[in-house]
């Protein structure tokens, strides 16, 4: 019989999920019947789309969106200007309250911006937990338009100012305290380190990377543009998923803090590499605007299968089990050497893209006979590049000597 399908209850520092997947701070939590929905479909919780003092102006551009995609129209990666939340401080703290009501086994988390002065940041974060929010995630890392006013990543690139925002909240703030970081820097680790030391609960990793999506050759527009001109905007969805893994992975191996991770997050397999990582949750943004909402439902049946097929006891058993082989370079094995080798050559097209591909940048170890790709393994050196352009999986890397 199969095994039953694990539990994906997790804990993320004092909080409690029914599983793993939130909704990161965004246009799909841009209103309160927007996150009733997601929770109605099976997420465990939801990061309210930043809420900022009223007396800070957002104004949004139109269009503020560009994606990257492939022939068929899947998303490869997603370009956004979009500002924060519109919507007034009273909008929020009516809502916070009634979903609170509503869904009372959910985890509602306020997202929060303020000016530089620490104690509008205080007062915001105040205003939140009095309404019932679960955690307070303050956003010290919006890589656009933000940053011209001296707040999003214009904090969050300074530790010494990470650490004071992070203190001032931390004087009032009685609910978890998380700190979101943004990918731009070239270290995230002393950021990382600086939240801490300011009194963080949980650090949230990453915020969209800094972008121009593309020009259009045409009109030499940038995109998205807006009456023919744009800006750098955040970068998003399936592309960003390698910058994510890594620094997540980086904060887990040197600081003990719980994390929650986010980018790239389309797929249950995403968020597995993302607990194997370090993390505990992440948060979901872009695939929800590309796929909706009801992504969850898949989501939640593969992790759980994925968990019971490995014999996981559950969410927690995964953390972190891939980071003792995360090393250095120096310390990766030269003992080891795989070669080329081709594998049920009745697959293999004549396509010719193993040839080329190790011809110009590899070893010229590949030649065609009879139709089908032969490896010299005299010449062949291991890159392993032949076996990621053969588009029919004929090129395998086997133990070789």
């Amino acid at each position: 019989m199969p095994a039953p399908d694990a539990s994906l209850e997790t804990t993320i520092g004092s909080l409690t999920l029914k599983n793993p997947f939130l909704l990161a701070s965004g246009p799909p939590t841009a209103s309160g019947e927007q996150i009733r929905h997601a929770f109605r479909l099976g997420w465990a919780g939801a990061t309210i789309k930043t809420i900022v003092p009223d007396t800070m102006d957002i104004r949004d551009v139109s269009p503020r969106f560009a994606a990257w995609k492939d022939e068929h129209s899947g998303l490869l990666g997603f370009e956004n200007i979009e500002l924060l939340s519109k919507k007034d401080e009273s909008y929020w703290t009516g809502e916070i309250a009634a979903i609170r009501k509503e869904y009372p086994d959910r985890v509602l988390i306020a997202s929060i911006m303020a000016s530089p002065d620490p104690g509008e940041w205080r007062e915001l974060a105040c205003t939140v937990q009095d309404a019932g929010a679960d955690a307070i995630e303050l956003n010290v890392s919006c890589p656009h338009g933000m940053p011209e006013r001296g707040v999003g990543a214009a904090i969050g690139q300074h530790a010494d100012l990470v650490g004071e925002v992070t203190r001032a909240v931390r004087q009032v703030a009685t609910v978890p305290l998380i700190v979101k970081l943004t990918p731009n820097v070239t270290d995230i680790v002393p950021i990382a380190q600086a939240a801490i030391d300011g009194g963080a609960d949980i650090l949230s990793a990453i915020n969209t990377v800094q972008c121009l999506m593309g020009i259009d050759l045409e009109t030499l527009e940038p995109r998205p543009s807006v009456a023919g001109s744009s800006t750098y905007g955040g970068y998003s969805g399936p592309a960003v998923k390698p910058i994510g893994l890594r620094m997540v992975s980086q904060i887990a191996r040197e600081l003990p803090i719980p994390l929650i991770g986010i980018g790239g997050i389309s797929r249950w397999q995403d968020a597995a590499e993302y607990i194997a990582a370090g993390a505990s949750a992440v948060q979901v943004c872009t695939a929800v605007m590309w796929g909706g909402a009801g992504i969850i439902r898949e989501m939640n049946a593969g992790l759980s299968g994925y968990l019971a097929e490995k014999q996981f006891a559950g969410v927690g058993a995964l953390r972190g089990r891939a980071l003792s082989r995360i090393g250095t370079h120096a310390s990766l094995s030269r003992d080891v050497f795989r070669r080329a080798a081709v594998e049920c050559p009745e697959r293999c097209t004549s396509c010719g893209r193993c040839v080329t591909a190790c011809r110009d940048g590899g070893y010229h170890a590949i030649s065609m006979a009879d139709r089908h790709a032969v490896v010299d393994r005299d010449r062949c050196d291991g890159c392993g590049l032949c076996s990621h352009v053969c588009p029919e999986g004929v090129i395998v890397m086997l133990p070789g000597s």
